[in-house]
């Protein structure tokens, strides 16, 4: 039984896997994690690297599995009746050029990733018996040169790859859904790797309050690019459908609320519906003037960068005035005006 199962968990292999699973499992996780990679994640490129560089070693593997990480890394006793073989810098590695008790580096992780093919190999054939031969062995790895068009300087890629295209699509989205948030479901229809037609689904969170012109991206879920070896990236801008009672500006809503001349005169009860489906009664008893119009704080769109915080609701009063007077009301306002 294994002492700890660390890397093993860390390449997703069982710790009985054989050398050419683990170095199976060690490229996928590498081509997904690479720094060059949009899904790339610097630290997790380096602590897969290591992991198969000490389980592709069948001497370190047996060191890890009985004495547990620092014993391989030939950091600290292994205890035991033979003790630590790699513990005084024994145990040559496949790689070559990584000495046991030294610290594992990023430029070591781009090393073991330039000597199983980079970038530029595929497929089941390059994991055969072992690393031997011109390919993967002898001088051509020692000291700072690296194959596979990695320099030493930081390791990074020598002969860059396009980056993936952004494909723009527009997302309509009402009033309603800006104001409380939610879920939308997009099918996507894009190209596979072997350039066959196939279907996803994404979700796309809306976050209350967000705007027109909002930008949600989705990286390495287009069409795969061959040239870039990833998937391009689905960008998604929110559109505002417009709504028949609210106009947005900015976090406040505004609202036009016709009136009657009489009403514009003599006054009004009325009841009006926020945006989130509330009544409230509204009403005035004075002569309002054409186009005036009245504030409500607390009432518009959810503030995205201030959560619990609101915008205004402005009321604006948008008075009927008659086309054309009898001559008994022109008369009534000359009594009474």
């Amino acid at each position: 039984m294994v002492r700890e199962t660390k890397l093993y968990d860390l390449l997703g292999v069982s710790p009985s896997a054989s050398e050419t699973e683990i170095k199976k499992a060690y490229r996928k996780s590498a081509l997904k994690y690479h720094p060059d990679k949009p899904t790339g994640d610097a630290e997790k490129f380096k602590e897969i690297s290591e992991a198969c560089e000490i389980l592709s070693n069948p001497d370190k593997r047996q060191v890890y599995d009985d004495y547990g990480l620092e014993a391989a890394r030939g950091n600290a006793p292994a205890g035991g009746a033979g003790g630590n073989p790699f513990a005084a810098g024994g145990g040559a590695s496949p790689f070559g050029g990584f000495s046991s008790g030294s610290s594992f580096s990023q430029n070591d992780a781009f090393n073991i990733f330039s000597q199983m093919g980079g970038f530029g190999m595929g497929g089941d054939d390059m994991f055969g018996s072992g690393f031997g031969g011109s390919s993967f062995g002898g001088s051509s790895f020692g000291g700072g040169g690296m194959p596979g068009g990695f320099g030493g300087a930081g390791g990074r890629s020598a002969r860059s790859r396009p980056e993936p295209d952004t494909v723009t699509m527009t997302l309509p989205v009402s009033l309603e859904d800006l104001y409380k948030g939610g879920v939308k479901k997009m099918k996507l229809s894009r190209k596979g790797i072997s350039g066959a037609k196939e279907s996803k689904v994404v979700e796309i969170t809306i976050k209350p309050g967000w705007k027109a012109g909002t930008k949600i991206n989705f990286a390495n879920e287009g069409d795969y690019q061959p040239e870039c070896q990833a998937r391009q990236t689905i960008q998604f801008v929110l559109e505002e459908k417009s709504h028949p009672i609210f106009q947005r500006e900015g976090n406040n809503l505004k609202m036009v609320v016709p009136l009657s001349f009489k009403e514009s005169l003599l006054g009004f009860d009325r009841e009006v519906t926020t945006i989130d489906g509330r009544r409230i009664p509204f009403s005035r008893s004075s002569p309002i003037q054409p186009n005036s119009s009245t504030t409500y704080p607390g009432l518009g769109m959810p503030i995205s960068k201030n959560p619990g915080q609101r915008g205004d609701l402005e009321i604006v009063f948008k008075v009927d005035y008659p086309i054309s007077l009898t001559p008994q009301q022109k008369q009534a306002i000359n009594q009474n005006f």
